[in-house]
């Protein structure tokens, strides 16, 4: 495992680090690779890494296409100089949808989340709506779109989580709309024959942003933890990245392939803050009473088709503790990982 001591370009470097299975599935993949939210939180890894797991496969004749509106420069020049193609769009025009290039490979990365409670109507129209373009753009591709662990109700942790077999139980704007984005793609895969992954994904972290940093914030402000969550899945970012990819081989139709994407262990809010405030050198306080169910997923097949995370939890809160202590570089996108309601 490679330790990430140089700040942003060395944690950006491993984010995008294709592991050897992925290099070796990258090799069969059917044309051009159209990443759509790239300018993300996530998707500048994705992009890199799938530029850097085809040139690795020898497929220089394949397109990585990063579609985003960019408003992050950096993140764009980082993307072109790996020899990506960056695209600035608008993806909620249908008619600059349309006009996208042909890829036979499509990423769909584009949610709203955060300020969905004040203006729910723009969480349905880019995470229902937008998702028609898409489908509809690239019904003739492979398409693996991100959803959430959202769209599960709570459960208790002696259960290990919601599989994905279990029936969806959305609760607030965000989860409703972005199981309405699965059922989206759904419809493409049972009647244009579209082949689709599902992803829901838990709480990826990295040091720049996640549960881990939220709780390392709150606990170096002295502010009590909020233990309302009870407890919680999460996973090193670099994994959920390949796994997105890899997921590409595995969509599927008239049944989309659905994954639960996040670590193995399920960890309580009160230890995770426990350990960090350890690592911290503070000593940590609480607030509010841990519930008998929290939002948990089963990834037990996701970990059979892929392998465990590269990061152990433990190694997660060490990476996270060290880098915020070091003055490194914090995103101010709070997850709101301790709501309930399902109001972001």
């Amino acid at each position: 495992m490679k330790e990430i001591r140089s700040g942003v370009p060395d944690l950006e470097e491993e984010l995008g680090r294709p592991g050897p299975a992925l290099v070796a599935e990258a090799a069969d993949w059917p044309g051009d690779v159209v990443v759509l939210g790239a300018g993300g939180k996530t998707g500048a890894g994705i992009a890199a890494m799938a530029r850097r797991a085809l040139d690795g496969a020898g497929r220089e004749d394949v397109q990585v296409l990063a579609v985003s509106r960019w408003t992050d420069a950096r993140g764009r020049a980082g993307l072109e100089k790996l020899g990506a193609r960056t695209l600035a769009v608008d993806l909620s025009d249908p008619a600059a949808v349309d006009d996208l290039p042909d890829a036979a490979v499509a990423i769909h990365l584009v949610g709203a989340k955060f300020g969905t409670a004040s203006a729910p109507e723009q969480a349905w129209m880019t995470n229902t709506v937008l998702p028609a373009f898409v489908a509809r753009r690239y019904r003739g591709a492979r398409v693996v779109a991100l959803s959430t662990g959202n769209v599960y109700g709570m459960t208790a942790p002696v259960t290990g989580g919601s599989r994905e077999t279990d029936e969806p139980r959305p609760v607030g704007d965000y989860a409703v709309t972005c199981r309405g984005r699965e059922q989206v793609f759904t419809h493409a895969a049972r009647t244009e024959g579209t082949p689709v992954a599902l992803i829901r994904l838990n709480y990826a972290v990295e040091p720049r942003y996640g549960v881990l940093a939220d709780l390392a914030r709150t606990l170096l402000a002295g502010r009590p933890v909020d233990l309302g969550a009870g407890a919680v899945n999460v996973v090193w970012q670099r994994y959920a990245n390949e796994v997105v990819l890899r997921s590409v081989g595995h969509a599927a139709a008239p049944e989309p392939f659905v994954l639960n994407l996040t670590g193995p262990e399920t960890a309580g809010v009160r230890t995770l803050a426990t350990r960090l405030a350890h690592h911290l050198d503070v000593v940590p306080e609480f607030t509010g009473k841990e519930p008998a169910t929290s939002l948990l997923a089963d990834a037990t097949l996701c970990h059979t088709l892929f392998g465990y995370p590269d990061r152990t939890l433990g190694q997660l809160v060490a990476l996270q503790a060290r880098w915020i202590a070091e003055g490194g570089e914090l995103w101010d996108k709070p997850t709101k990982f301790e709501r309930r309601d399902g109001s972001f």
